[in-house]
């Protein structure tokens, strides 16, 4: 069965894909023997990320709109912020991206964060796996931009592009380390606000030290995507990262993190969070309920 999956996704059928996904997502008997038997493959990942609200899936409204436009086929991945409660997206059933959905060149997928800390989803890594084997030519990855571990969508993406806009400053200076470590990219949005020259130039210093640390200069872009304004010099811009990039010490590096991640999620595979909620309800009202005796107590920890 995943082996004939696997020859659909290869071929372009984006109904297998969806399909796929979604039994990777609830870890489906067998869908391991699927990612193993995945080939290699040389499909780039942009990753958007940055806080909320500086417009991204505006961003990468437009930057869809350019690729199809130069006839490229595009997959999508918007990760949403999810309930605590019930674990879906809190915001997947909005209107994102409307126009594109049916699009023969346009594949997108929402997904919740499932409590993930760092902005992604928790099958995230083995989602754009399965992603790259499509016939697409550009995958893009949209997080919530959470601000904590953004290092993930790092390991993650092949060129990460990181969206403020010019009423970030404070909010930047708090993320300054992480922001700078991740970024390949800035993108100012919302540019036609006052300040965002001001803003850039400030920008601009902050990175002047981490010149010293990247193999590359950090570029700061300015763009109003709401109006279509710099995204053809942005896409430019990210063609020639993906075209700069190269294996480094920090990239085997994120791939640790990635198998180390893989190896954690395998161990953790036992421990249902519903099972948790109950088992917590039934002990709650003893007299000497200890929160850390009851972690003791779990099978493997």
């Amino acid at each position: 069965m995943w082996q004939q999956y696997l020859q659909e996704i290869i071929a372009g059928n984006s109904k297998t894909l969806a399909r796929c996904i979604s039994l990777i997502e609830n870890e489906y008997a067998g869908y391991e023997n699927m990612l193993q038997s995945l080939p290699a493959s040389s499909t780039k990942i942009i990753g958007i990320t940055g806080p909320p609200g500086a417009g991204k899936s505006t961003l990468v409204d437009a930057l869809i709109e350019l690729l199809v436009t130069k006839g490229k086929k595009v997959g999508i991945l918007c990760v949403d912020p999810s309930s605590p409660f019930n674990l879906g997206a809190v915001l997947g059933d909005r209107i994102r991206m409307s126009e594109w959905y049916t699009h023969p060149d346009v594949y997108i997928r929402s997904l919740a964060t499932r409590g993930s800390m760092g902005g992604l989803h928790p099958k995230i890594i083995e989602i754009t796996d399965l992603m790259k084997v499509f016939p697409f030519d550009h995958i893009i990855v949209e997080t919530v931009g959470v601000g904590q571990s953004e290092i993930e969508i790092a390991g993650l993406a092949d060129t990460t592009v990181v969206v403020v806009v010019p009423e970030a400053g404070d909010e930047v200076q708090t993320m300054k380390a992480g922001l700078m470590e991740i970024a390949d990219v800035f993108v100012v949005n919302k540019a036609d606000r006052p300040g965002a020259d001001m803003f850039v130039k400030n920008l601009r210093q902050m990175l002047a030290p981490a010149f010293r640390t990247h193999y590359h200069e950090v570029p700061v872009i300015k763009t109003v995507a709401s109006q279509k304004e710099g995204i053809d010099e942005l896409l430019n811009i990210i063609f020639h990262q993906l075209k700069k990039a190269h294996p480094t010490d920090k990239k085997f590096w994120l791939l640790a993190e990635k198998a180390y991640y893989l190896i954690q999620s395998r161990r953790m595979k036992d421990v249902d969070k519903n099972e948790l909620k109950k088992a917590l309800q039934q002990r709650w009202n003893e007299k000497d309920f200890n929160l850390y005796r009851f972690v003791e107590k779990i099978p493997g920890y």
